[in-house]
């Protein structure tokens, strides 16, 4: 049955207001949990600059009653830096645009501030995450900070042809040929990290590395899927969020903005954000009928100890 003849419908009729929501939904990836996982410091020079140090190895310690007393060597620090790294971002808004009546928000430019300021920590946890050398930088190019992966030498477990970075930042590791995720090398790289003093608590993955180590629950070493059964309903467990090793617990926390081809075993404590400028907001001089606003951050990675800590690399199952 058709409308009636002469009928108003809403297809007809002109000037019906639009139903527009006043809520802006959005799904963004948002999360940094390296960063918001470690310390936070200053830095005052734009070389960043810390020391470690090692007690050297246990040895036979027995001397002759009434001998002269020897004197034992000392052992130096080795003094380390990483260069602070500038981002930004300047979102940019028409008068306009800043004072006509908007849905989802009451102004235009407080909305590309919010959302530009979660896209730059976005941007940073990338950073300190890579697998990129540090950089000086000069009037013409940009400093650069080494990202994590450029600092774990000691504890790398790579695929076939893999060469693993110096350990100073100065250079990148070569991941090696891709290879399934195999809990003994896991294992390796614990067992490694634990002999060298490291206390790691912290397995950092990608989605499909976390799928991988997740898998061992269904005939892995930890065996079939549990099946918890509370009331009627029926839950499978076939995630692993806590790893328990032989050298203790380590949260399994998954990562979208790391190298999505490695795992990380971290020593959270040992890793530290120094900045020199934390997120500040700057309006910037008017050169025409819109506004500025840059927000800033300087910043680096303090890698305060790379042998706490470990890492496989070319992982793609």
């Amino acid at each position: 049955m058709a409308t009636p003849a002469d009928t108003v419908s809403t297809y007809d009729a002109i000037g019906n207001r639009e139903d527009l929501s006043n809520i802006i939904y959005d799904i963004s990836p948002t999360s940094t949990p390296f960063i918001s996982g470690i310390s936070h410091g200053s830095a005052t020079a734009t070389n960043h600059e810390w020391q470690t140090d090692t007690l050297g190895a246990a040895a036979n310690n027995a001397v002759i009653e009434g001998n002269d007393a020897t004197t034992t060597a000392a052992i130096p620090t080795v003094r380390l830096g990483n260069y602070t790294q500038i981002s930004s971002k300047v979102p940019r808004v028409t008068r306009t645009q800043r004072q006509i009546d908007s849905a989802g928000r009451g102004d235009e430019m407080s909305l590309q501030i919010m959302k530009m300021g979660k896209l730059l920590k976005n941007d940073m946890e990338t950073a300190m995450l890579s697998n990129k050398a540090k950089v000086v930088g000069s009037e013409s190019v940009a400093r650069e900070l080494a990202g994590v992966e450029s600092w774990l030498a000691t504890n790398f477990n790579g695929g076939v042809g893999a060469v693993a970075p110096t350990g100073d930042g100065t250079d990148t590791n070569t991941p090696g040929t891709n290879r399934a995720f195999a809990e003994t090398d896991l294992k390796a790289v614990l067992a490694s990290c634990w002999d060298e003093g490291g206390e790691p608590d912290t397995i950092m993955v990608g989605s499909t590395v976390k799928q991988a180590l997740s898998g061992i629950v269904n005939g892995g070493s930890a065996g079939a899927a549990q099946r918890v059964v509370d009331g009627n309903a029926a839950t499978v467990h076939t995630a692993i969020d806590i790893y328990v090793s032989d050298f203790g617990s380590l949260a399994v926390v998954p990562n979208r903005f790391m190298v999505q081809t490695s795992l990380l075993v971290l020593q959270m404590d040992m890793f530290a954000m120094a900045s020199v400028t934390d997120f500040e907001e700057t309006p910037l001089a008017k050169t025409g009928d819109s506004d500025r606003v840059q927000i800033l951050s300087e910043y680096t990675l303090e890698a305060r100890n790379q042998k706490s800590s470990g890492i496989m690399t070319a992982l793609t199952s």
